[in-house]
């Protein structure tokens, strides 16, 4: 998965969101160690001291912790992971229907096209 970074928001706020992906879609499994701060940095093409601020608000919120003499590791808690899967599947939903409802649409204009789209999927 690229590092998809853009220059209109924060570089920072923008690593903790696709940090937060990556470990929700298992890219860093549960209780994985992470790369360190230099290695992601690179990778992401950052100062690494942007990544370490990311990575700590990370171990903040609680989806990474310290093990001073190893690293850093992702957290092994399943409830945590889920809060933020379903926070940012919320906030993907958000960002949807604001700008289906800029576009002009309704409430059951914007159902009816989701569940043609679902329907098509199953497919």
């Amino acid at each position: 998965m690229a590092w998809d970074l853009k220059s209109d928001r924060p570089i920072y706020a923008q690593l903790i969101e696709q940090l937060e992906l990556r470990i929700c879609s298992g890219i860093y499994p549960l209780g994985s160690k992470m790369p360190s701060v230099r290695d992601l940095a690179q990778e992401a093409s950052v100062n690494p001291n942007t990544m370490q601020k990311a990575l700590s608000k990370l171990e903040e919120d609680g989806l990474l912790y310290t093990n001073r003499t190893s690293g850093r590791f992702v957290t092994e808690d399943v409830n945590k992971i889920h809060a933020v899967r379903n926070k940012l599947a919320q906030e993907q939903v958000q960002e949807f229907l604001n700008k289906m409802t800029d576009l002009g649409f309704e409430c059951d204009e914007i159902l009816s096209i989701i569940t043609t789209m679902l329907k098509e999927l199953k497919k």
